[in-house]
């Protein structure tokens, strides 16, 4: 139960549960089995006790829910080849989760919780527009000011805006040029449904660590066909979630087995365009979240489509057949099979692409981590359904998942937004003071104390003709809401976005 069967060559070929936190590679051309091979794994992590997350970008993983039909005669063909003799079909123990809270339960994250650095990748701002989102937060930071959902956003935007000549003077140059872009980037994203994933009650990353009653891991399946199609907030909110794992999960070292698995389908999406930087983050997490025990799988057709530098730290690999019909494919071919270790009974180049579906070149990390001399390998069936599901036994999954009265209803608690509008309605009334007596002893109304809402928050922010009242009684409740504002700077993470505390 500490191993899982990836399938046979002349040997049997095991993936060991104590190396599965090295991390893997699942490549191959569209067809020729990567998903069968992901959720063969995910099967055997969850008997295992591991819970697993993975993208449903296609719709069809959504079948670990079901238990496998009966058997028909090409795969009681492959069970007896294989020597399976204790094969039964198996539903899995999932729980769904989507977006847009309809295929699975809705996963939100706050404004300040994806950071600026994420926030900036999926506007597709450039330097000079991060920059002034990276000042925003800063800006709400010292106010005290919670960003949870877009319309927090826009309002300590509009706030940088309209405060544009001192916040400049403090922190560097805004333009309302940048700011301008940044609203309608943030329109473009409400448009296209983006604002579902900002808000609350916020996904805690404990609720993907769950084992069912039966000692089994949950598997976590994202619905992903819409999200696939908007790359940037895909690819995003997975390295997202990463860079909260990361950042929450305590040190553990060397376990018997990972804490959870993470699939990361399509995993191109990441790196396409993305900055240097970016990539180094990337790396750093991939490398420093193996002692956390988090094992992290990438998915994608070329085994190039991962950065050398994280591709060297990949120990567990299954590469499908590949198609070297043009230049690209004909080096990626080369590529693989000069980085597997070699077997001098294969001619790796020329096998990977003769391989046929369901069948895959193999590595694992072995008894004291040394890797496995690459084998050709019959994969081991799945015992769920290979396919998608009904919308009947969606609902039905969904109706027994623990997690649903916890998610499904949106929460709108006071923030930004609302304490700055509120701020511009109190700004606005005329203040009235008692004037030299007359004849009817009316008195005169004095003049506004303010001239809006940028001069009432910049007397707060910038400490020029500071007054007791109202204004100064929301500000120490916001500072309580939201906690000691040091602490949450200091707690930033190595992705731009705070800790959860």
């Amino acid at each position: 139960m500490g191993d899982i069967l990836v399938g046979k060559s002349d040997r049997e070929v095991w993936l060991r549960g104590r190396y599965a936190n090295r991390h893997g590679l699942i490549a191959g051309a569209t067809g020729t089995g990567k998903s069968v091979t992901l959720m063969v794994m995910a099967e055997g992590f969850s008997r295992m006790g591991v819970p697993v997350f993975l993208a449903d970008v296609k719709g069809d993983l959504a079948g670990l829910a079901q238990a496998a039909a009966a058997p028909g005669d090409k795969l009681k063909a492959r069970i007896d080849r294989l020597g399976l003799a204790d094969w039964r079909p198996e539903a899995n123990p999932v729980v769904f989760w989507d977006l847009w809270g309809r295929l699975g339960h809705p996963v939100r994250t706050t404004v300040t919780e994806i950071g600026p650095t994420l926030l900036a990748r999926i506007l597709e701002a450039n330097d000079t527009q991060e920059g002034v989102l990276q000042v925003a937060f800063k800006v709400a930071d010292e106010a005290g000011l919670l960003l949870l959902d877009l319309d927090d956003l826009r309002a300590i935007l509009g706030f940088v805006g309209e405060n544009a000549k001192e916040i400049s003077q403090r922190y560097g140059l805004v333009s309302t040029q940048s700011i301008g872009a940044l609203q309608r980037a943030l329109l473009r994203l409400e448009q296209e449904g983006g604002a579902n994933f900002f808000g609350e009650p916020a996904l805690e990353l404990s609720d993907f660590m769950r084992q069912d009653m039966s000692g089994r891991g949950v598997i976590n399946v994202l619905s992903a066909e819409q999200l696939i199609l908007k790359p940037r907030l895909y690819s995003s909110f997975l390295l997202w979630m990463l860079s909260e794992l990361f950042e929450t999960l305590p040190e553990v070292g060397d376990l018997d087995k990972p804490k959870l698995v993470f699939f990361f389908d399509e995993a191109h999406l990441l790196f396409n365009d993305a900055p240097s930087a970016l990539v180094q983050r990337v790396e750093q997490v991939v490398r420093l979240i193996r002692s956390k025990g988090v094992g992290v799988y990438f998915i994608s057709q070329l085994p190039d489509d991962v950065p050398a530098t994280i591709l060297g730290q990949l120990g567990n690999r299954v590469q499908h057949a590949l198609r070297a019909f043009t230049p690209r494919d004909q080096k990626a071919v080369k590529t693989a099979a000069e980085t597997f270790p070699p077997n001098p009974a294969l001619r790796v180049v020329d096998v990977i692409t003769q391989l046929g579906v369901g069948e895959a070149l193999v590595t694992t990390l072995q008894d004291g981590g040394v890797p496995l001399p690459v084998q050709r390998t019959f994969m081991v069936p799945p015992a769920c359904r290979i396919g998608t599901i009904t919308d009947e036994e969606r609902t039905t999954v969904r109706s027994r998942s623990p997690v649903g009265a916890k998610y499904d209803a949106a929460v709108n608690r006071e923030s930004a937004y609302e304490i700055l509008k509120r701020r511009a309605e109190e700004a606005s009334q005329p203040a009235t003071a008692p004037g030299p007596a007359t004849g009817t002893g009316a008195a005169k109304p004095a003049p506004a104390a303010d001239s809006g809402l940028g001069k009432t928050l910049r007397d707060w922010l910038f400490g020029t003709g500071r007054r007791q009242g109202v204004l100064e009684a929301t500000a120490k409740s916001t500072m309580r809401t939201v906690g000691n504002q040091i602490g949450r700077e200091i707690l930033r993470g190595i992705l731009g976005n705070p800790r959860r505390r």
